[in-house]
């Protein structure tokens, strides 16, 4: 039984991990850390989760939790994990950053984005980017895993196999994509208020998103050379769900049964990634709640591009799943256990 600490508990990326944990053959959770709710009852911050825990929550005392547990959660804002960790906890216990805080390699280009000071760039070399279709291996090695965000994972995993073969030009790749507003967390912020959001659609973080350098740094390893992109998020007014239309030229006349090969080929035995058959468009219903990502694929001959299309749940694959996919390698577990939740409808 792995022993598990979250960090986070009562944000809604830290509210995923424990109902998936929850439902964990082979984890027990042992720690609800969350600063802003200490001592007060787990079930009462969330209600769903009553009569099925019943543990009160904890502080972030990283240290005294690295001799409790096998592996930390941290789903937490930037900067905070790095300000917590050193080698001492590291050599006690496994952790998983859902933060930015160890995704990106150059520790000036992190502090360029998120506009704050690293305080443990001596861990980034060895941080693993926990995209486990692409990283399995470096995984299961790991005990620092850099949780990949939302928008990195829908982003980076539909374009990945074309990117890896040379098969559009990278340099005219943009990526245009929909979040539903819990990906800007459970904090009061004036613009996720309801009446701000409903009825409403609007691209924000244009040409700045913290996201952009994370995509472009792991489709610049499929492709072995520096990419430069366009990256728009939009918010719209559902809870969940991601939505990623990418749009690049294709460098070779191709067909769809092609295109669909490709996929296959890279996907093929993905236990989470589903590849629909040419002309179906995934939609972020038909992946809510789960750990699965969708994804489509057009080519439209009268401009020789390709539109590629994914879609995932922005707390599960995007967030929570991903991050107990990535437990799962670290320990030895089926990389499944505890993820085969059938996306939920209506």
């Amino acid at each position: 039984m792995i022993k598990v600490g979250i960090i986070g508990a009562t944000g809604y990326a830290g509210a995923e991990l424990v109902r998936i944990l929850t439902g964990h053959p082979g984890a027990q959770i042992e720690w609800y850390g969350s600063r802003s709710y200490i001592d007060q009852k787990y079930a009462d911050v969330y209600r769903n989760m009553f009569q099925i825990v019943d543990a009160s929550c904890m502080d972030d005392n990283m240290e005294k939790l690295a001799s409790l547990v096998d592996v930390i959660f941290t789903a937490t804002p930037q900067g905070l994990c790095a300000s917590l960790i050193n080698e001492d906890i590291l050599s006690k216990t496994k952790v998983i950053d859902l933060s930015a805080d160890f995704r990106l390699k150059d520790v000036s280009v992190y502090e360029e984005w998120y506009k704050i000071e690293h305080k443990a760039p001596q861990f980034l070399e060895e941080a693993v980017y926990g995209l486990c279709e692409i990283n399995r291996e470096k995984v299961k090695k790991a005990r620092l895993v850099a949780n990949p965000g939302c928008y990195t994972t829908c982003s980076i995993l539909t374009a990945y196999p074309l990117a890896k073969e040379g098969l559009i030009d990278m340099d005219s790749l943009i990526i245009d994509a929909k979040s539903g507003t819990s990906g800007a967390g459970r904090g009061a912020k004036l613009p996720n208020l309801f009446c701000e959001v409903n009825e409403n659609i609007k691209a924000y973080g244009v040409a700045s998103h913290r996201h952009t350098p994370e995509i472009e740094e792991q489709l610049g390893y499929a492709a072995g050379k520096k990419v430069t992109l366009s990256f728009t998020p939009h918010l719209v007014p559902m809870n969940r769900g991601i939505l990623a239309t990418e749009y690049a030229c294709l460098t070779e006349k191709v067909t769809e049964e092609e295109i669909k090969a490709v996929y296959d080929k890279y996907y093929r035995d993905e236990k989470f990634v589903r590849v629909l058959d040419p002309g179906a468009c995934p939609e972020t219903k038909w992946v809510e709640g789960s750990n699965y990502v969708d994804i489509g694929f057009k080519i439209d001959p009268r401009t020789n591009r390709i539109i590629m299309m994914g879609a995932i749940d922005n707390l599960v694959k995007g967030a929570a799943g991903q991050a107990v996919q990535n437990m799962n390698l670290m320990f030895g577990k089926r990389e499944s256990e505890g993820l085969e939740l059938v996306p939920m409808f209506p």
